[in-house]
C-alpha cells in the first residue's frame, strides 16, 4: 500500500494579523509547518508528502523544504480557494498511490497514531475523517439574537488528518469541479458523491492555529509533549 499526503499551507493567515503567513509563523524556535511535517516523518505509513504553498514561498523558500525534508516530493502552487489547493496538490502525487491524506498545515498537534487510524479505516471504507463530539451548547443566531438551541447529540467538530482511497477522492474531485461545488473539507466532498465517511476519535489537542491566542496555547501544548517525552526516555 502506497500512502501520500497533502499538506495545505497556502493560506495568508490574514486573521491572525502577522506579517508572515502562520504556517512560518514559530513556536519554540521552529515553523509550525515544521512541526507538522515532523509528526508526518515519525508515521511509519506514510511514504511521502506535497507540500502546497501560495506562489511566492514556492519561489522562495520551496526548494529549502524539499532539501529539508526528505519525505517532502513536491512542492506545488495554492489554489484561490482550500479546495482549490489541495486539488493543485492531488494532481501532483504518484499515480500509484493508494491512500490519500489530507493534512492542515497549521495542525501541529496531530499524532502518529491518529494518521494511522484514518489510513487503516480508508483502506476498509473508503473515506475517514477525524473528530470531536461537540461539548459546548450550540446556539443558531440571526442579527445578534439567538433564534433557537441545536441538540449538540450527534454532532462533531471536524479536524484532520484525512484520509480516501485515491480513485474515490478522485471521483469526488471530479464531481465538485463538473458542479462548481466547494466543501470545508474533503470529507464533504466524500459526502457529495453520495458516499459514506468514516469517523475516526481525534484530539482537543489536535488544534489548528488561527488567532494569536492559539500560538500561546500552542506554546504551552509543545512543552508539555516535550516534557512527556523526556520523562519517557
Amino acid at each position: 500500500m502506497k500512502v501520500g499526503a497533502i499538506i495545505p499551507a497556502a493560506g495568508r493567515g490574514k486573521r491572525i494579523g502577522a506579517s508572515v503567513a502562520k504556517q512560518f509563523l514559530e513556536i519554540q524556535g521552529e515553523p509550525l509547518l515544521h512541526h507538522t511535517l515532523e509528526v508526518f516523518v515519525s508515521c511509519k505509513l506514510i511514504d511521502y508528502v506535497v507540500l502546497v504553498m501560495p506562489r511566492p514561498d514556492v519561489e522562495d523558500v520551496g526548494k529549502d523544504w524539499l532539501s529539508k525534508y526528505k519525505i517532502v516530493r513536491e512542492v506545488v502552487i495554492g489554489g484561490e480557494h482550500r479546495q482549490d489547493s489541495v486539488y493543485n496538490g492531488f494532481k501532483s502525487l504518484e499515480k500509484e498511490t493508494d491512500i490519500v491524506v489530507v493534512h492542515d498545515g497549521v495542525r501541529p498537534f496531530t499524532t502518529s497514531e491518529m494518521i494511522t487510524a484514518t489510513i487503516q479505516e480508508a483502506e476498509q471504507y473508503g473515506a475517514a475523517i477525524t473528530a470531536i463530539p461537540v461539548s459546548d451548547t450550540i446556539k443558531q443566531v440571526y442579527d445578534g439574537f439567538v433564534k433557537k438551541t441545536i441538540p449538540r447529540e450527534g454532532l462533531w467538530r471536524v479536524q484532520t488528518p484525512q484520509a480516501f482511497q485515491y480513485e474515490l477522492l478522485q471521483q469526488a474531485f471530479k464531481k465538485a469541479k463538473v458542479d462548481s461545488y466547494y466543501g470545508t473539507d474533503e470529507g464533504a466532498l466524500i459526502e457529495y458523491l453520495g458516499k459514506a465517511v468514516k469517523i475516526v476519535p481525534g484530539s482537543v489537542r489536535n488544534i489548528k492555529i488561527t488567532q494569536k491566542e492559539d500560538l500561546i496555547l500552542g506554546e504551552s501544548l509543545l512543552s508539555r509533549i516535550k516534557q512527556n517525552f523526556k520523562k519517557n526516555i
